[in-house]
């Protein structure tokens, strides 16, 4: 089995109902599954994990797939080694990871999916498919053990990457400030995903989906734009 993931920079697009946009992506990328086990620990808006669920259920519904929430497991561990495909979902980055930590998950949720369980990631879901979740946009509202993640892909992301408004009077720090600021102690390269785009993984084959480009971040070097459809495989 090989990797197969779905990492998608957000779930909702303006205008649109939740995960809408890939709804022709998910048919395929989980078709051979019945059941989906959803990790809600992110909780957008701090809503319940209950709450959470229940939004998930009624977007796959017209799939044909159940969604149970990990929450729902007495043994959240034996849960992720058991799931036919996971899908973690957006909210806050520090909470998602503290839990992943709390309830010793993370280790096993990259073996998993290293091993060839479908995996689906928005935001913070797609945040910890990197390294680190050094590059999330989100307040640090409570504290993880550690900034190390899944390590899926070998580099990081900065989800729902937004370009600099020069319309805008206000001349505060952009995300690419932010990135560089990352980069003066890091040597991670960094992929700014914009909204409506997503990687596909496919054992170590990386492409860029949708219709944007992203902006690739190296230590050193210019940014550069990639193009949809770019095998984005050769960054390390």
């Amino acid at each position: 089995m090989q990797k197969n993931l779905i990492i998608a920079s957000t779930s909702t697009l303006y205008g649109g109902g939740y995960l809408e946009y890939l709804i022709p992506e998910l048919e395929k990328h989980f078709a051979d599954c019945q059941s989906i086990l959803f990790i809600p620990y992110a909780r957008p808006g701090g809503m319940t994990h209950d709450d959470y669920t229940a939004r998930v259920k009624t977007a796959f519904a017209p799939l044909g797939k159940t969604v149970t929430g990990l929450h729902e497991f007495e043994d959240p561990v034996q849960a992720v080694r058991e799931a036919e495909a996971i899908f973690t979902g957006g909210g806050n980055t520090f909470l998602l990871v503290t839990q992943l930590y709390k309830y010793k998950v993370m280790g096993v949720l990259a073996e998993v999916v290293k091993n060839g369980t479908p995996y689906l990631g928005s935001s913070a879901g797609s945040n910890i498919t990197g390294l680190t979740m050094q590059t999330t946009n989100d307040m640090p509202i409570i504290y993880p053990p550690d900034f190390r993640t899944l390590g899926l892909i070998p580099f990081n992301l900065n989800p729902h990457y937004l370009d600099a408004d020069m319309q805008s009077k206000h001349m505060g720090e952009t995300r690419e400030t932010r990135i560089k600021e990352f980069h003066q102690f890091n040597t991670v390269p960094v992929l700014g995903l914009r909204e409506g785009s997503w990687l596909e993984v496919k054992g170590d084959q990386i492409t860029l989906k949708g219709n944007l480009s992203a902006r690739l971040f190296r230590q050193g070097k210019d940014a550069e734009e990639l193009e949809t459809g770019s095998d984005l495989s050769w960054i390390k």
